[in-house]
């Protein structure tokens, strides 16, 4: 082992040691943990001292760290800021009731980057019009952005309408990079999962008001 990499280990076990005396619980975060789909950034561990309510230690919490990393790293590849908006202040996050009659959920995956969307809309029976949309994503910032993004453009329309937009209408917003379209792909297929759900429900009432179709569920059952 080299002169530089034993200096830098001693400085290492030095710098977490005197963490540990500040605070009686360490956290260790690496970004790999923290960015799934940042795995790329040079992994390197370090400790953050937790401060406790009434404690005079420092104030650095786990959620902010990550915070700042995840925003450091979004910045470093060229995101555009509505998606670092969207990231850091996701809008209408949560969950519906899925049994509801008169909600429609969709949940989505790409296997191939580990992301997941559940995407949920309520709407009014008697005009179609989206009243609420809710969404979780396990994800990548781009794709959290997309979720988020996607109950903005949805909300308020009529649930046909809302099956109209398309992947690129998300991504030409966020400007979204070319990696990351799949992102945007998936919130398309999102709020049409979630509108189908609905669509399907309704066909099983015989009380519901005939509204105009999506045409989602005719083009399913076709294939």
């Amino acid at each position: 082992m080299s002169a530089t990499s034993i200096a830098s280990t001693r400085s290492g076990a030095s710098t977490a040691a005197t963490a540990a005396r500040r605070s009686p619980f360490v956290v260790t975060l690496t970004p790999s943990t923290l960015i799934p789909s940042y795995s790329s950034t040079p992994s390197r561990s370090f400790s953050l001292p937790v401060a406790f309510p009434g404690s005079a230690t420092s104030t650095t919490t786990p959620i902010r760290a990550a915070v700042d990393l995840t925003r450091t790293s979004i910045q470093r590849r060229g995101y555009h800021e509505k998606v670092i908006d969207h990231y850091e202040n996701p809008r209408n996050v949560g969950s519906m009731p899925k049994a509801d009659p008169n909600v429609g959920t969709g949940i989505v995956g790409a296997p191939a980057c580990g992301d997941v969307m559940k995407l949920q809309i309520l709407v009014d029976d008697a005009t179609g019009e989206i009243r609420e949309v809710k969404f979780k994503t396990f994800g990548c910032g781009s794709a959290i952005a997309s979720s988020s993004l996607a109950t903005e453009k949805i909300k308020g329309l009529k649930v046909w309408d809302a099956a109209k937009i398309k992947n690129t209408d998300i991504a030409k917003e966020l400007a979204l990079p070319p990696v990351k379209l799949h992102c945007s792909m998936l919130a398309e297929d999102a709020i049409k999962s979630a509108v189908r759900d609905w669509e399907a429900k309704r066909a099983t009432r015989k009380d519901a008001v005939k509204l105009p179709s999506s045409r989602l569920l005719a083009e399913e059952a076709a294939h």
